[in-house]
């Protein structure tokens, strides 16, 4: 007899779909896991959630839930098992692949959503909003910004959303005609995606990070790659790659697309045919135009981004491939840019004193977006630290050896961090901070102080994450800025 996966009427399944045959484990009560319930209890789906934490935040959570009809199981130990009775998991992003809960799923033939496969489900088939999304290890935030500003520079109605703004799946439901929402993308969505057909999508880079998710991967940064490419599968009109980045060219090459679905680059060069890229100071297209073999069509000014920084030209780069694709005028490219601000913690300066600027970039995670952080100054103490994710960072600090006048270096994989100025820059003074309080900050900004000259810049750029300590990234720049403002008086 010849076998194969069992499908049953969920793997098929849609917003009209009858939800109250369903029986659905939502895995995490956080703000993605919690809107996923709600939803599905608003359709009619018989509802448990699980999560390891009995935080109040939690708790509260559980409340409304329970009033709504769920059955909520919190505290150490709860995800471990899946109900008895269950025909569909939707998780939350974070949950490792390796969990026990999803072993179960799969021993027991059970499909596992994220919460992006059911938003995108939930459009069908009736209210289906063209996406345009962007994954990456650095830049998405940026780049979803961007698309969002330049679209609504052009008259379009847009959200951003995914890692950035609301959760989908609410900004899917909410009821506003939509023109297009511009979507930011993690691996971590991604890998539980089935059936996206996106509209457009960029992957602006692919470095190490997050490896110990996919520690389990006997090549844990190639199985974090190939969740990243999956972005690329089913899209209709636009694959966008870096040119400088050639795995992101590999993905378009492998991806299964649409017919017709065109693969475009940008390049902080001067571009060939279907690519974006600079010309003179001057941002161009020799993509979306017709004479794309011998032109290219002005979009905006280098000048006209808050900076000049390669990255940020990179990012506005991939920004307008994706909305050129969707038809906004180069007009709107412009406009949108000259609109853009930069959000707090990325690469902000907080304080200027004593001729030294104190710079805050504590959305700098990982070892790659530190290094887009750090060409940006001449010499730099650097505050560094935090959870390293399985990278290291010997090729950071190599590059970056002669800038250092000194790093300081604090949480949970300090010592990994001081393993590479040990090996590349010996020369460099470290101090190692060992307090595990999100207090350590102040006695970071103080050991930075202490090093740094007139024209210095006292630069907060981790290269790790941020949950050791803080509640998240912007937590700990919050702490850095309220330090530093405090040193300087």
């Amino acid at each position: 007899m010849g076998g194969g996966p069992v499908t049953t009427w969920i793997d098929w399944a849609n917003r009209l779909s009858d939800w109250s045959r369903a029986r659905v484990t939502v895995a995490g009560i956080g703000t993605s896991g919690y809107a996923a319930a709600d939803v599905l209890l608003e359709y009619g789906a018989a509802v448990t959630v699980l999560d390891d934490s009995d935080a109040p935040a939690a708790a509260d959570k559980a409340k409304v839930l329970e009033l709504l009809g769920a059955e909520v199981r919190l505290g150490p130990g709860s995800s471990t098992r899946l109900p008895g009775s269950c025909d569909l998991v939707v998780t939350s992003p974070g949950w490792r692949p390796a969990s026990p809960l999803f072993a179960e799923a799969r021993a027991r033939a059970i499909p596992v959503w994220g919460d992006v496969e059911l938003a995108w489900r939930f459009q069908q088939p009736d209210r289906v909003v063209p996406w345009l999304a962007v994954t990456g290890t650095n830049g998405k935030t940026t780049t979803v910004t961007m698309v969002e500003a330049m679209l609504k520079a052009a008259g379009l109605t847009v959200a951003a959303v995914g890692n950035v703004g609301r959760p989908i799946l609410e900004t899917v439901l909410d009821g506003v005609a939509y023109d297009c929402l511009a979507v930011e993308l993690s691996s971590f969505e991604l890998h539980w995606t089935k059936t996206l057909g996106l509209h457009s999508a960029a992957v602006l880079n692919v470095e190490p990070d997050h490896l110990e998710w996919h520690a389990d991967n006997a090549d844990p940064f190639a199985a974090y790659a190939a969740d990243k490419a999956r972005i690329f599968n089913q899209v209709t009109h636009a694959c966008v790659y870096n040119v400088a980045d050639p795995r992101t060219e590999a993905m378009v090459e492998a991806a299964d697309v649409v017919e017709g679905a065109r693969a475009i680059g940008f390049t902080l060069g001067i571009p060939g045919p279907s690519m974006l890229g600079v010309v003179d100071g001057l941002l161009v297209d020799r993509a979306f135009i017709p004479q794309r073999r011998d032109s290219a069509l002005e979009l905006a000014k280098v000048g006209d981004l808050p900076t000049a920084a390669p990255h940020m030209v990179a990012d506005a780069l991939a920004a307008a491939a994706l909305v050129r694709s969707f038809g906004v005028p180069a007009a709107a490219v412009r406009d949108g840019l000259r609109a853009y601000t930069l959000g707090p913690h990325r690469i902000q300066t907080v304080l200027t004193a004593g001729g030294v600027t104190w710079v805050d970039d504590s959305k700098a995670t990982n070892a790659h977006a530190a290094h887009a952080s750090l060409a940006g100054f001449d010499k730099v103490v650097w505050i560094a630290g935090g959870q390293a994710k399985g990278t290291r960072f010997e090729d950071l600090v190599r590059a970056y050896a002669g800038r250092f006048r000194a790093a300081v270096l604090l949480g949970t994989d300090r010592g990994v961090v001081a393993e590479a100025f040990a090996a590349e820059a010996p020369g460099v003074p470290v101090v190692i901070l060992d307090d595990l309080t999100k207090d350590v900050m102040t006695a970071a900004v103080g050991a930075a102080a202490r090093f740094a000259q007139p024209g210095d810049t006292v630069l907060l750029a981790p290269a790790c994450a941020s949950q050791d300590l803080y509640a998240d990234y912007a937590e700990r720049g919050d702490y850095f800025a309220a330090a530093a403002k405090k040193e300087a008086l």
